[in-house]
């Protein structure tokens, strides 16, 4: 009997804390998203509520770092899915040397600031480092916003993301290594270290060789069924299941694990539609783990200690972009290119938690630094976005300042770095994107590319989607009413988005995502009936074709051919007619008339 009533209180807290952590996640992640902010920010504060540090309901903090642990794994299994080498190498001069430096100087200084307050080497390495990685998830979408994820600037910042990532998965790695081990000496550091690199390596060799072959090969299986839920499930088995083999076969991280498994997939056909299909729930689990994160945050630390939240916070909005602007000036960049790099990496986020996490896990970092950190992380991610906006001003004003000012500007104009090959094609080139190769889909693909426009076609048949890459077009294999499935499709480059099947379901919220995305985007939609085009209209299509429509115009047209009109003439009854099927309530009955064709068509006026 006790061991039931442990059992069922144990239960009514898991559902308590998952449910009040996400309601308040949800209520302080809309407030900050109306103020502008990143939802991030309420995610953190939502933890703070319901943590131990204020009054009121307090959530079971071990459930939640339970559950908070699922979406780390599901958090860098989407690293890893996102992650090409491709957009590394792009920009590998400066994202490379600028994370690695950067991040140094950062650790340098978090070491210095442990050191201040009394901590050991290790709490302030490990300080030092969850203050010099930056958020992922703030950092596109401040791009994003401003308009700037395609541009030179957007795509350094994203490389050196990329490069700051493998470092971190690197540091989570050997961390158990270096600080489970007492009174480790250097030779047996070195010892450690080399054995986990080489257990590292027969890890990756397996997973990247072995799993390269089977994943793929189950996810086509499995695809195969039609059935999105088994698809789905499979995806949260692999994720999960390399993890939790990575950890107890290999003795590393599943978070490192869990990387690996999403490059394996990210590699495949199979990427979109498992960022789109299967990664809902790493958002929800990503949000606890934001929320796991504000409950340790203790209001009587911070007053204990503010000046550390305060050296945290300098070396992150001051420390961090200077090291950045100097790096990518040096380098050879433009003054606007280096001050926008800087600016965006002017935050921490979710690796520093994560860091932070395993720190505290190991005894290594003090309660008081987890603390500073999650202060450091509600403020810098809160200014990040105004801060990216000063980028315009503040090149104008060193532009005009005497000093230093004037001497970042002539040496970064020393050596102008010319667009990539990636940016003068997307300056080229015009991309449309065809939804569906049926017959209709084909033939638009085939016109659009024969007018200098290049198509890419998004399609849930995967052998469609295998043809037309070996013969080199671009095609998608997933959704389109998921959010991913666009990206990868270029939503945001593309000049029009032809929905060429008619009768989709998804058609309104495809939409819904495309004018979210790209809002001066041209839609044109394909409808069954008639009756579709007004609602297809007002969730965003530009134009609308409906089948019933399109076979009466063609047959009408066909008739007057035949009965001797114009060119001219039925260029105009054509335009009628359409403004009539697909534009106003009139009918089609005027052409129905006794009249001859020829005096229905000279008397009947333009349509506007």
């Amino acid at each position: 009997m006790p061991l039931g009533y442990h059992a069922l209180m144990h239960h009514l807290d898991l559902i308590l804390t998952l449910t009040n952590g996400l309601a308040a996640a949800l209520l302080f992640g809309y407030v900050t998203q109306r103020c502008r902010l990143s939802p991030i920010v309420g995610y953190l504060l939502a933890g703070v509520v319901v943590g131990p540090g204020t009054p009121g309901f307090v959530a079971n903090r071990e459930i939640a770092e339970q559950l908070a642990e699922i979406g780390v794994i599901l958090l860098m299994f989407g690293v890893g899915l996102h992650f090409h080498f491709d957009d590394l190498l792009a920009v590998r001069k400066v994202a490379i040397p600028g994370a690695i430096g950067q991040s140094l100087f950062a650790t340098l200084l978090g070491c210095l600031v442990g050191w201040a307050f009394g901590w050991s080497w290790s709490a302030g390495l490990v300080f030092g480092l969850a203050i010099s990685v930056a958020s992922t998830v703030v950092l596109l979408r401040v791009l994003a916003d401003n308009n700037d994820l395609h541009s030179r600037a957007g795509h350094i910042a994203v490389g050196w993301l990329v490069v700051e990532d493998i470092f971190t998965v690197l540091v989570l790695v050997l961390m158990p290594v270096v600080f489970q081990t007492d009174a480790p000496t250097v030779f047996h550091v070195v010892q450690a270290v080399s054995l986990s690199v080489v257990k590292l390596g027969l890890m990756v060799s397996f997973i990247i060789f072995a799993g390269g072959y089977l994943i793929p090969s189950l996810l086509e299986h499995v695809s195969a069924t039609r059935s999105r839920e088994l698809f789905t499930l499979t995806i949260l088995v692999i994720a999960l299941g390399i993890a939790v083999g990575a950890a107890k076969l290999f003795g590393v991280s599943m978070a490192l694990g869990a990387f690996l498994a999403g490059m394996v997939v990210g590699r495949s056909d199979f990427s979109s539609r498992a960022a789109a299909e299967a990664l809902p729930m790493r958002d929800a689990f990503a949000v606890l783990f934001f929320v796991s994160v504000g409950m340790m945050f203790q209001p009587m630390a911070f007053v204990a200690a503010p000046m550390l939240s305060v050296a945290a916070l300098a070396i992150i909005l001051i420390g961090k972009p200077l090291a950045a602007l100097l790096i990518v000036i040096v380098l050879g960049y433009p003054l606007r290119t280096a001050l926008s790099v800087a600016m965006a990496l002017a935050q921490i986020g979710e690796f520093s938690f994560i860091l932070a996490a395993l720190g505290t896990e190991l005894d290594v970092l003090p309660p008081e630094g987890t603390n500073a950190l999650v202060i450091s992380a509600i403020i810098s991610i809160s200014l990040n976005p105004l801060l990216y906006r000063l980028v315009g001003p503040l090149e104008a004003w060193l532009r005009d300042t005497p000093g230093l000012g004037r001497w970042l500007v002539a040496f970064s104009k020393r050596k102008l770095v010319s667009p990539t090959a990636d940016d003068a094609d997307a300056i080229a080139t015009n991309r449309a994107i065809v939804v569906g190769y049926g017959p209709v889909g084909s033939t638009l693909a085939r016109l659009l590319k024969e007018n200098d426009i290049e198509p890419t076609v998004i399609d849930l048949n995967l052998e469609t989607v295998q043809r037309l890459r070996r013969e080199g077009g671009r095609a998608v294999y997933g959704d389109v009413a998921h959010l991913e499935t666009l990206r990868e499709a270029g939503i945001e480059d593309a000049v029009a988005v032809f929905l060429s099947s008619a009768g989709m379901q998804s058609s309104l919220e495809a939409m819904r995502l495309m004018r979210e995305v790209n809002p001066g985007i041209r839609v044109f939609a394909r409808a069954n009936y008639l009756k579709e085009a007004a609602e297809l209209r007002k969730a965003g299509a530009d134009s609308v074709f409906a089948s019933e429509g399109e076979v009466a115009l063609s047959m009408t047209e066909q008739l007057l051919r035949q009965l001797g009109a114009s060119a001219e003439q039925i260029d105009r009854e054509r335009d009628r007619v359409r403004t009539e099927l697909f534009g106003g309530p009139r009918s089609i009955e005027p052409l129905m008339s006794d009249s001859t064709p020829n005096e229905n068509l000279a008397t009947q006026p333009k349509s506007s």
